[in-house]
């Protein structure tokens, strides 16, 4: 695997390119205020992709696709060509959530277009002000480009009835990268109804990072995952979260690993809990 097309990007090596024509950076921070937090401070050139608006279609139900279900290909084609992105660039994605929060989802949708070029910064935003990457405020001025064409999502996806087949089939692997917490149903932030899909294992996002907040080496990633699937293949494995987004983290360490990627459950348990299917609660009302 090429320095280019390894997933992953350490600052150094950013800042080395950070001025070459065909680099183009993406602040794909998320949360509350994450635009205006973007307009204070964003490494230099950075544009900045919105997950609410860009990186996903939330004008639906929940309960049909999730929090995040993934937009139309023909509006995420008219997103790339806004930020003036051509086929020929090299991608390099960060958020300020060590790579947890949308800059995975980019990735994984980059990749899932058949983008060619396309990496997450290591250690996010933290990185590349511990690196001495030049950070400020300054507004960037984008150049549209032509026509980005997709014509589908061409990395695996699993629906909702895949996955309750999944589940319920030791030949496959369905796993659930939230925190242990919310796995157990005992906190639930986000949804509805607190808990787990039957037989899904847990293997929480952060299993990825060192203490730091960087990746762990590839070696030990594939070690890692080599474990959990056992002799599952990516065709048999299902990973998912709570809406799609951080799913894509364990799916991008994974490909660190330099193994296959697996099939994303975009819908998650936001859409699963939204619906009359099977879940592990802690509260008596929901067996």
């Amino acid at each position: 695997m090429s320095t280019s097309t390894f997933p992953l990007i350490t600052a150094p090596a950013l800042r080395q390119l950070l001025y070459q024509d065909d680099i183009i950076i993406i602040d794909a921070s998320g949360g509350p205020d994450a635009k205006k937090r973007y307009e204070k401070r964003h490494i230099e050139g950075a544009r900045f992709i919105d997950l609410e608006t860009q990186l996903a279609d939330t004008s639906g139900d929940p309960a049909r696709g999730g929090r995040h279900p993934l937009p139309a290909v023909t509006h995420f084609a008219e997103t790339l060509s806004m930020l003036g992105i051509t086929k020929s660039h090299r991608v390099v994605i960060y958020d300020d959530k060590s790579g947890a929060n949308a800059a995975a989802r980019l990735w994984w949708m980059l990749r899932a277009a058949g983008h060619p070029y396309v990496q997450v910064l290591d250690g996010g935003l933290q990185a590349a002000e511990e690196h001495g990457l030049p950070i400020n405020d300054e507004p960037v001025i984008i150049n549209p480009s032509g026509a980005y064409t997709i014509t589908r999502w061409t990395l695996p996806q699993a629906l909702m009835d895949e996955v309750e087949i999944a589940a319920n089939d030791v030949r496959q692997l369905v796993i659930d990268v939230r925190d242990a917490e919310r796995y157990n149903g005992l906190t639930e932030p986000l949804d509805l109804i607190a808990g787990h899909i039957p037989g899904a294992v847990n293997v929480p996002y952060w299993s990825n990072l060192r203490t730091d907040g960087y990746f762990k080496p590839a070696a030990e990633l594939k070690a890692f995952y080599l474990d959990i699937l056992e002799d599952k293949s990516a065709h048999h494995t299902v990973v998912h979260c709570g809406s799609g987004v951080t799913a894509c983290h364990t799916l991008l360490a994974i490909a660190a690993a330099g193994l296959d990627i697996p099939k994303l459950y975009v819908g998650s348990w936001s859409e699963w809990s939204r619906n009359d299917k099977p879940m592990v609660t802690a509260n008596p009302k929901h067996p």
